[in-house]
């Protein structure tokens, strides 16, 4: 963007400085008035504004302007120009927004230069706003469970809408990239993705970054609300936001405005909230830990983010899928999974989820050797004594105090349900795994008092109560 909007009552000054930026190789419009500036700034947003404080004959006079422009157009750089300068004509206006001033008569090398600067931070402002919607759009859902599928058919519902989605779900569930995925998806795909990590920003400065802040000596800084304007707004743990700062955004999602912090003037955005947490935000009510209304105001569609241990048919596809990550951002080895290595992923404990299983294949692609296949003894903890996997099986300590008969019953029960599980509640899979029939499995199965469920949209197996 190399267009640039003059702005100034003295139609010899507008036209000079026009012909000397024309002939630097930018195009420009001129506007003589506050109507006449406006018009032009409804038309199209220009590249930069170069303002003249006092307009004759205008209904607004340059300051008027430079809120307005500041207001709808934050990103538009303006240099303000005056034949009447002084010290707190200069403080206004760089409290308002504006790049810089610059007194009359002007030195015209010296008004290029800060053209430059203000385009070129105009347009390094642009970039970071390209790189973060890339971002945003990297998101890649992977699965083909039956609790992945659930989880995406919930969120496919929600991607054309700016309802406000409230993701639940374990640490390390994957709630970010179903956010990313929602706003890849949307009508805001090309704007930005702004993540507020709630539990990460002080207290005492967390207004300061969702607000933005204004000072004589730093003239408009803006805060990730501003930054997120016309995209999404992702409140990762929503619930570790302070009570003052809540009571703040829940007037935001009614007016769509809000005030910098030491600024006087109402800044408006267009923004599509979504929120995540890990705890239950109704007990956090209960306790007084959180705000009922931006709570409804929040939920408006909730959607439970499932963990890994509900989606573990998964397992092998997003531990190649991180394999090849790795391969292509860090140059790792390129490994298959063996089927022991598979096998010993889906029966896995993950407390971590997602986050956990990268973690490990990342670990075993640096400490691993060669470039054959991961085999089962390349995982964590499988590996301590070296030899033969099924010469080390280790019995527990609850199990060598049972009698033969009721720990090979417990072994079997844990054996069958993690194999089950693993199948994602199939059990002709898992009868052909295991080597038996299906109606022999079936018949194990209840003598064990294990049945299978519905969780999170997958059959599980459990424990028959009772």
């Amino acid at each position: 963007m190399s267009d640039i909007l003059v702005v100034d009552d003295e139609r010899d000054i507008r036209e000079l400085i026009c012909d000397i930026l024309e002939d630097e190789g930018f195009s420009t419009r001129m506007a003589g008035t506050s109507d006449e500036c406006m018009a032009e700034l409804n038309a199209a947003a220009p590249g930069l504004m170069i303002l003249d404080i006092w307009l004759k004959d205008s209904n607004m006079d340059g300051i008027d302007i430079l809120k307005h422009v500041k207001r709808d157009n934050p990103d538009v750089p303006v240099v303000i120009i005056s034949g009447h300068g002084n010290i707190e004509i200069a403080v206004a206006a760089i409290k308002q927004g504006a790049y810089d001033f610059i007194e009359k008569p002007f030195n015209i090398d010296q008004l290029m230069v800060v053209i430059r600067r203000a385009m070129e931070t105009s347009r390094l402002r642009r970039e970071n706003s390209a790189l973060r919607r890339q971002d945003g759009k990297a998101a890649e859902m992977i699965g083909q469970g039956a609790a992945y599928k659930t989880l995406k058919s919930q969120l496919d519902k929600v991607t054309k809408s700016n309802g406000r989605v409230m993701l639940t779900g374990q640490a390390g569930a994957g709630k970010e990239v179903a956010a990313r995925y929602i706003h890849g998806e949307s009508n805001r795909a090309d704007a930005a993705f702004v993540t507020v990590n709630s539990a990460s920003i002080s207290p005492d400065h967390m207004e300061e970054v969702l607000f933005g802040r204004e000072s004589a000596e730093r003239g408009v800084e803006q805060g990730l609300l501003e930054q997120a304007h016309g995209g999404v707004i992702y409140f990762d743990e929503v619930a570790d936001m302070p009570l003052g700062t809540q009571s703040k955004i829940l007037r935001v999602l009614v007016d769509q405005s809000f005030t910098r912090v030491g600024g006087t003037a109402k800044v408006r955005v267009d923004l599509r909230v979504i929120s995540s947490t890990t705890r239950d935000l109704e007990a956090e009510i209960a306790a007084g830990n959180f705000r009922e209304e931006l709570y409804h105001r929040l939920n408006v569609v909730p959607i439970d983010v499932p963990g890994l241990e509900d989606r573990r048919e998964d397992i092998p596809l997003l531990a190649r899928s991180f394999i090849q990550q790795f391969n292509a951002e860090q140059g790792l080895p390129l490994r298959d999974l063996g089927e022991d290595a598979e096998a010993m992923l889906q029966t896995m404990s993950w407390p971590g989820n997602v986050r956990q299983l990268k973690n490990v294949i990342e670990r075993v692609l640096i400490l691993g050797d060669g470039t054959g296949p991961i085999e089962a003894r390349d995982l964590p903890g499988q590996s301590e004594s070296g030899g033969d996997m099924q010469e080390d099986i280790a019995l527990s300590a609850g199990l060598t105090t049972l009698p033969l008969r009721e720990a090979r019953e417990l072994f079997e029960r844990h054996y069958l349900m993690a194999q089950i599980n693993r199948f994602g509640g199939n059990i002709s899979r898992t009868a052909s795994f295991v080597g038996m029939e299906r109606s022999a499995l079936h018949r194990k199965l209840k003598s064990l008092g294990v049945v299978t469920t519905n969780k999170a949209g997958a059959r599980v197996a459990q424990v028959e109560e009772g």
